[in-house]
């Protein structure tokens, strides 16, 4: 008799002991809680993860393939995950902030950072649960920054429908005060160009509170950490340096290799 389970579309399965069983379904309250009953829903929607990342873990990440030494250090890295619940072994309690560089696109920054991302959604569930504590329902956040800029574009543009505008700006000011105040945040590509003085006030905004208040951020982007003084103003990009590590990709782009 062949057993259909729900293992392969969850984000715990390697830490559950009922993976593979027949209690495994999409009636598995972990599940729901994770994914939801469609599948489509949970903490990994509410991270808004990218339907085509929500998969994705350290150990099944393609870039661990073409960036091994890079998933090295960010196994290492995500190891710090349970000092959201309190100092680790050493007394250490600071999560540190990352920051994934390449010139080129393609390399992988994105699918490691979204890898971190879940990492952090799977050690925020079970820690919370093995400690009796509810799992808050929105411990981690995908900020894709390109598309949050399109949206400021969208109503601050001359002559824009209202009904273009009007939506465009309740999801640019809902992705700003989630991206402020949530435990664990991705901006993905952060080296934005092009880009009015507002929009870069309201970016400071969001990174300059983050730093501020200590909460872990993983940044991706085409230029180094370094560079960012020429896009931010110096004292922002001398925090953003402080308390994060920086990892460089190597090669050119992998997308639509097989």
């Amino acid at each position: 008799m062949i057993t259909i389970t729900h293992a392969d579309k969850c984000l715990l399965q390697a830490q559950c002991s009922a993976a593979g069983s027949v209690s495994c379904s999409r009636l598995c309250t972990s599940y729901i809680a994770m994914h939801g009953l469609n599948g489509a829903g949970g903490r990994s929607a509410a991270a808004n993860v990218p339907s085509a990342y929500r998969s994705v873990t350290l150990a099944t990440s393609k870039a661990r393939i073409s960036q091994p030494e890079i998933h090295v250090l960010a196994d290492r890295y995500a190891s710090t995950f349970g000092r959201q619940f309190g100092p680790d072994a050493d007394g250490n309690t600071q999560i540190k902030s990352l920051y994934l560089y390449s010139s080129e696109p393609g390399t992988g920054k994105t699918t490691t950072a979204v890898a971190l991302l879940n990492a952090y959604l799977i050690a925020h569930y079970i820690g919370s649960i093995k400690r009796g504590q509810a799992p808050v329902e929105r411990p981690a956040y995908f900020l894709d920054v390109t598309e949050w800029q399109a949206d400021y574009n969208a109503f601050n543009r001359p002559r824009v429908p209202e009904e273009v505008a009007a939506p465009a700006a309740v999801r640019f000011y809902a992705a700003q005060r989630i991206a402020a105040t949530v435990p664990f945040l991705v901006m993905d590509e952060i080296g934005v160009r092009d880009a009015t003085d507002a929009f870069r006030t309201d970016l400071h905004t969001v990174i300059n509170g983050r730093v501020s208040n200590e909460l872990p951020t993983v940044y991706t982007s085409n230029i180094t950490l370094k560079e960012t003084v020429a896009l931010f103003d110096k004292r922002v990009a001398d925090r953003m340096r402080d308390q994060c590590g920086e990892l460089t990709y190597k090669g050119e782009s992998k997308r639509g290799m097989r």
